[in-house]
């Protein structure tokens, strides 16, 4: 079976643009495999995209790859952090040590799913969600902690729980 049009447009910005990519990650990271890893990573996003960019209608291909590369690098660099707190919050608690892998995996994934449903909301909304459903704190207790107004809370947590239900809505959970 013949491939499709956009497939070979696919197979031809990779086979153009592979290699180029490549290098820029290496001197940007300075590391040859992850460099490797975060170019395959890029394709695969594109490859997997929602809604597409047709590739044959790419006047700044380069540019467009680069785009997504650092896009790719941002959640790559952000989840290695959340990984590195959750691992030291772990770390601080005498009780982590009783967690077997699998929990701490299913932790870190379910850490990691919140954080990218509560991606684009501001920092004092994600804060007061997490002191509202983490920590268990009332309003009051969080507005005299982020030094706003308990109406604000609201409207924080209101968001946030819309950006949650939105999130699963769209993954179809």
């Amino acid at each position: 079976m013949p491939a499709s049009p956009s497939a070979d447009s696919f197979h031809g910005l990779y086979l153009a643009h592979h290699g180029w990519l490549s290098g820029w990650l290496r001197r940007r990271l300075g590391c040859s495999q992850q460099a490797a890893d975060m170019a395959q990573d890029t394709f695969l996003r594109l490859l997997c995209a929602a809604r597409p960019q047709p590739m044959e209608q790419l006047r700044e291909p380069r540019h467009y790859l680069v785009t997504v590369a650092k896009r790719v690098m941002v959640d790559h660099f952000r989840r290695q952090s959340l990984e590195r707190a959750f691992l030291e919050g772990l770390a601080q608690r005498p009780e982590a040590g009783e967690l077997s892998p699998e929990e701490r995996q299913i932790m870190l994934e379910t850490l990691l799913a919140l954080d990218a449903m509560l991606d684009g909301l501001g920092q004092r909304a994600k804060q007061a969600f997490l002191l509202s459903q983490l920590q268990g704190l009332k309003y009051v207790e969080i507005a005299e902690r982020l030094g706003v107004s308990v109406s604000s809370v609201t409207k924080y947590v209101a968001s946030a729980t819309e950006a949650c239900l939105l999130f699963a809505l769209d993954a179809g959970l």
